[in-house]
């Protein structure tokens, strides 16, 4: 796993190894993070100013990779032990620290934030209802935000959001939501 463009571009990630079974880590392959970051691209995401949410986050890769291409801030959020490990590793390997903060916690009991967030990556574990939930309780979530989902299946907008796009990439899924302005 590398960074595939940016400042950190070609930066190799902390392998993962046989890792923790327990963990069920499954990475975003580069092909797909690259597929993934030209989508975007074409939204002007990321930009200067855009704060990620990383949901799930497992290695960081895609937080990661936010960064790499001018992101202003990542807010990883990760349960699992071996996985905040990898992502502890891969910020110091990418010496952003200071653009970072790792939330030991479960990406469905959220606290509060003092701020809110442009772009929310949501990555759970496949065949599981846990993103509904997560997105349900991230009420930090700007308004215009774009989620991007990763899982085995498309998934339809839950309520509060609307779906903009998705695409198919072997086995792997991603559904692009939007959160709409308040009606005035």
């Amino acid at each position: 796993m590398r960074i595939v463009a940016g400042r950190h571009k070609g930066l190799r990630l902390t392998p993962v190894g046989k890792g923790d079974p327990a963990a069920h880590l499954r990475p975003t392959t580069d092909r797909i993070r690259e597929s993934l970051f030209n989508i975007l691209h074409t939204r002007g995401l990321p930009g200067p100013e855009t704060r990620v949410l990383d949901l799930f986050a497992g290695t960081g890769a895609l937080g990661l990779e936010a960064l790499s291409r001018g992101a202003a801030h990542v807010t990883f959020v990760e349960k699992n032990r071996p996985a905040q490990r990898l992502i502890e590793a891969n910020i110091a390997k990418a010496g952003r620290a200071e653009d970072t903060r790792l939330l030991k916690t479960d990406a469905t009991r959220l606290p509060m934030a003092d701020h809110s967030f442009d772009l929310v990556f949501l990555d759970p574990p496949y065949g599981t209802d846990l993103g509904g939930k997560a997105l349900a309780a991230a009420p930090w979530i700007a308004e215009g935000a774009l989620i991007v989902w990763e899982d085995d299946r498309a998934h339809p907008a839950p309520e509060g959001f609307i779906p903009a796009d998705e695409r198919r990439f072997g086995s792997t899924w991603i559904t692009f939501l939007e959160k709409p302005a308040a009606p005035r």
